[in-house]
């Protein structure tokens, strides 16, 4: 009993010291890391991310080893790593910095507006993915999410338009400078077309998925990001999501997919009594559409 009493008095006399200052200093501290973390998440830079910390438990290491010589060139990489990180990461902390200046009023508006032009870019994707399913017109559009996309879009015609119909139909017109790529869109705009995706790996895919295909299911197993197509020989509409495709959909279920994965938030503070049967109804259209897979 006198041990647990003198550990909690050791407990209390460590944090009693802590005053209001030490309060602010915390809560700040813990607001830049966790921006930092949502930067390394929203980006590419997870790889490099993993080799500062690889390159910073190196030189601890090596200090603690008395590796002087390789001390010293690890202090002096770190030492001129430093300004190589400013310009290598130079897009991503503008941004970061944009953030932060904004205000929360602006960034209310901001949102609003944001899921505004989304729901109008499915809109007019759906109304341009059903007549392209039509005429077996090949299609290939990328929903960014958290990971930015601007890899892919430096490979394509960096754009800044309203999702239109009539525009995606001229776009993906198989005679268009641009229908070979991928057009992207970010925050319910297009930001660029025309753009290469990644690959899949995935050896165990299906013999009669095209190129389109496994670049959409490669860009989704390597982001966050929402992928719908449409085949050039068959006209059927798929969706990737995390490296999972999802064929043969209908442009209801099209439509009701892409609201489900890119305003999920609106659907929950606009619609909360029909979140349960709209829940339901995703469900069995997605077991519907999984039925149709394997008898096709």
């Amino acid at each position: 009993m006198d041990t647990i009493i003198k550990l909690f008095d050791d407990v209390k006399s460590m944090i009693w010291p802590i005053g209001v200052a030490d309060v602010i200093d915390m809560l700040i501290m813990a607001f830049v890391i966790y921006k930092v973390i949502l930067l390394i998440r929203r980006t590419s830079s997870g790889g490099v991310t993993k080799g500062i910390l690889l390159l910073v438990a190196a030189l601890w290491v090596s200090s603690f080893l008395r590796l002087y010589t390789v001390n010293f060139l690890l202090s002096k990489v770190v030492e001129w790593g430093v300004l190589a990180l400013v310009i290598l990461f130079q897009p991503e902390i503008r941004r970061f910095l944009e953030q932060v200046g904004r205000s929360s009023l602006g960034k209310v508006f901001a949102q609003r507006e944001e899921r505004n032009e989304l729901d109008s870019a499915i809109t007019q994707t759906v109304e341009a993915y059903t007549s392209l399913s039509r005429s077996k017109t090949g299609a290939l559009m990328v929903f960014e999410r958290k990971n930015m996309l601007d890899d892919a879009i430096k490979t394509g015609t960096a754009l800044d338009c309203t999702v239109n119909a009539e525009l995606l139909k001229n776009i993906f017109w198989n005679k268009a400078p641009l229908h070979d790529g991928a057009v992207i869109v970010r925050s319910g705009r297009i930001a660029g077309a025309g753009c290469m995706l990644p690959m899949s790996g995935n050896v165990n895919l299906s013999r009669d998925l095209g190129m389109r295909h496994r670049a959409g299911i490669g860009a989704s197993e390597q982001t966050d990001a929402v992928v719908a197509i449409v085949s050039e020989e068959t006209g059927s509409i798929s969706v990737a999501v995390g490296g999972m495709l999802k064929r043969h959909l209908s442009p209801d279920t099209l439509e009701r997919l892409l609201r489900n994965e890119l305003l999920p938030e609106q659907e929950q503070e606009e619609e909360p009594k029909f979140k349960l049967s709209n829940l339901l109804r995703s469900r069995k259209g997605e077991k519907n559409d999984v039925e149709k897979d394997h008898r096709q």
